[in-house]
């Protein structure tokens, strides 16, 4: 995908791309939207979330607990939620606010998809050309 293509997004859904790529939970878009997308109502932020999921470019996950080979808690996403349940588990406000506690196990968390990767990189000799300058 090049720049234009990028550019081509809208705020709301360079967002979404942002939080992804930040593997932060759901809530944490709230921070990248600009002062007017922060007033949308949360169904117009689920489905503008939605038409990503529906374009392959994004999937929405749950954190799960991972332990690693050392031993160490940590957290990885889970299984795709499928995408029949979404609406219903995006018109939940409580899926947009961060837990009340500090654990983020069974929170929403975005994940980039290949074709998700592809459109929130730049293109080869994009990226060429910005390494020249």
């Amino acid at each position: 995908m090049s720049q234009q293509d990028w550019d081509n997004l809208s705020h709301v859904e360079q967002c979404f791309f942002i939080n992804a790529m930040e593997m932060d939970i759901l809530p944490g878009v709230h921070g990248d939207l600009d002062e007017a997308a922060q007033r949308l109502p949360l169904d117009e932020l689920a489905r503008i979330l939605l038409s990503l999921v529906d374009r392959g470019w994004i999937e929405v996950r749950r954190y799960e607990r991972w332990i690693s080979d050392e031993g160490l808690a940590g957290l990885t996403p889970g299984e795709v939620v499928p995408r029949p349940e979404l609406p219903h588990v995006l018109a939940d406000p409580a899926n947009w606010e961060y837990p009340d506690d500090t654990s983020w196990i069974g929170a929403l968390t975005l994940v980039r998809t290949d074709a998700g990767l592809a459109v929130s990189r730049l293109s080869p000799e994009e990226a060429a050309e910005r390494d020249k300058a």
